[in-house]
C-alpha cells in the first residue's frame, strides 16, 4: 500500500478508524472523512500526515469535496473505502418513514455518492483511458441475511451489497474493482454503548451467541479484510462480498 491514495469515509471511529490506522501502517496516504470533526482531529493526532475532511456523505457536494481533497493533494485517488453509516436498532413498529429515510440517506445514498465520485476520479488514473482503482464498501451480515431488529438498518446494507455487485460488473473492464466486506457484530464504540440502552444488553448477549465463534469481532479484523480486498493481492477479485462474521452467515 505504500504511496497509495486512500479515501475512508466514517473514519473518526469504529471500523473506519481501524481502516485508516491499518492503511497508514501499510504506507498509504489516507484522506479521512466524517461528520465528527473532533474525532477526525484525534485521528490526525494519532496518524500525522493524514488529511481530514469534515462532511456528510449524504450530500453530493460534500462527497465531491472529499474526493477532490485526495486528488488535489496527491494527484489521484487509488482506493475508496465507503464505510460511513448509522446503526439504529428496532422493529418496524418502532420506526417511521423519517427513520428509514435518515438511514437510507447515509447508508444507501451516501455509499452511492462515495462510489460515484470515487469512480469518476479513478477513471482518470490511467493515461490509456482504462482507469485504475479499488473500492471496498462496508456492508453487513444484515445486508446478506435477515435479522430481528434490523427493519430500518438492514435494507440499507442490502443496498451496499447490491451496489457492489452492479458496479463491479459495470467497471471491471475499465480497471476498477469493487468489493465489499460484510461484518458480523463488531465491538465498535456504537456497539459498546448498547448495554446502556433499553434492551441493549440482552440484545448484545443474544447476538453474540448467534456467532459460531461465540464472540464479537474487532474493528482491526475487519480492517485486515478491507486491506486485502483493496490491495493488489486481490487483483482478480471483484464483486465479492466477504463475510467477516465469525461464521454467522455459514449457518
Amino acid at each position: 500500500m505504500r504511496d497509495q491514495v486512500c479515501l475512508v469515509t466514517g473514519a473518526a471511529s469504529g471500523i473506519g478508524r481501524a481502516v485508516a490506522v491499518r492503511f497508514r501502517a501499510e504506507g498509504a496516504h489516507v484522506v479521512a472523512t466524517d461528520l465528527d470533526g473532533p474525532g477526525l482531529d484525534r485521528l490526525a493526532e494519532q496518524l500525522p500526515g493524514t488529511t481530514t475532511v469534515v462532511g456528510d456523505v449524504s450530500q453530493a457536494a460534500d462527497v465531491r469535496r472529499m474526493v477532490d481533497a485526495a486528488v488535489e493533494r496527491y494527484g489521484r485517488l487509488d482506493i475508496a473505502v465507503a464505510n460511513a453509516g448509522v446503526l439504529p436498532l428496532g422493529e418496524i413498529t418502532e420506526a417511521d418513514g423519517e427513520d428509514f429515510d435518515r438511514v437510507m440517506a447515509v447508508d444507501g445514498r451516501g455509499m452511492f455518492l462515495t462510489c460515484k465520485y470515487a469512480i469518476e476520479a479513478m477513471a482518470a488514473n490511467s493515461g490509456d483511458g482504462g482507469g485504475r482503482g479499488s473500492i471496498v464498501c462496508i456492508s453487513s451480515i444484515s445486508g446478506e441475511a435477515g435479522q430481528r431488529g434490523q427493519a430500518v438498518y438492514g435494507p440499507a446494507k442490502f443496498v451496499a451489497s447490491g451496489l457492489t455487485k452492479h458496479l463491479a460488473v459495470e467497471w471491471a473492464d475499465r480497471g476498477i474493482r469493487v468489493n465489499a466486506v460484510a461484518p458480523g457484530t463488531i465491538r465498535t464504540e456504537r456497539v459498546a454503548r448498547l448495554p446502556q440502552e433499553p434492551g441493549g444488553a440482552a440484545y448484545l448477549a443474544a447476538i453474540e451467541k448467534l456467532h459460531p465463534m461465540a464472540r464479537l469481532g474487532e474493528p482491526a479484523e475487519v480492517a485486515a479484510a478491507v486491506l486485502f480486498l483493496a490491495s493488489p493481492e486481490a487483483s482478480f477479485i471483484t464483486g465479492a462480498v466477504l463475510p467477516v462474521d465469525g461464521g454467522y452467515l455459514a449457518q
